[in-house]
C-alpha cells in the first residue's frame, strides 16, 4: 500500500498531505521503506511472476 491512500488516525487527513507530525513521520517512514518492487503496478508483478514460473518450468524440463 502506498501512503497516498492512507488516512491519518490523528488528524483524519490524507497522510500524503502531512498536516500533522504523525502524518509527516509516517510519510517519511514509508518513503524510506520503498523497495525495488514498490513502484511496480500489480500487472507488472504478475507478468514478472509468469516469466519466472516459465523459466523455472523450462529449467525443470531440461534437467529431466
Amino acid at each position: 500500500m502506498t501512503y497516498d491512500r492512507l488516512v491519518c488516525a490523528n488528524c483524519a487527513a490524507p497522510v500524503s498531505e502531512g498536516r500533522c507530525p504523525v502524518c509527516r513521520a509516517n510519510r517519511e517512514r514509508m518513503q524510506q521503506q520503498e523497495n525495488l518492487f514498490a513502484g511496480l503496478n500489480p500487472m507488472a508483478l504478475i507478468a514478472l511472476l509468469a516469466v519466472l514460473v516459465a523459466a523455472l518450468a523450462l529449467l525443470a524440463h531440461q534437467t529431466a
